[in-house]
């Protein structure tokens, strides 16, 4: 299980990034699982449902670390 901590303004936080370990060593309970899983499966569901409505959909650029609209064309259109 991989876990890290890193500091967020005066907090420290906990990132556990194998969530098949989380509930077998307590770290989150079943129900917490399935809350996190119900939660995912909804914004997918919210994304697809743009995606056939030709909505535009906002998403993040890890590589140039900026947030950017996508429209139903194709084009991105990255946001100050």
């Amino acid at each position: 299980m991989a876990t890290e901590i890193r500091k967020v303004g005066k907090m420290s936080v906990k990132i556990v990034t194998d969530r098949g370990k989380m509930t077998d060593n307590n770290i989150i309970s079943e129900h917490d699982a399935e809350m996190d899983n119900r939660a995912a499966a909804a914004v997918r569901s919210a994304i697809d449902k743009a995606r056939v409505c030709k909505k535009p959909i906002a998403k993040y650029d890890p590589v140039t670390q900026k947030a950017y609209i996508e429209y139903s064309d194709g084009e991105k259109k990255y946001v100050n």
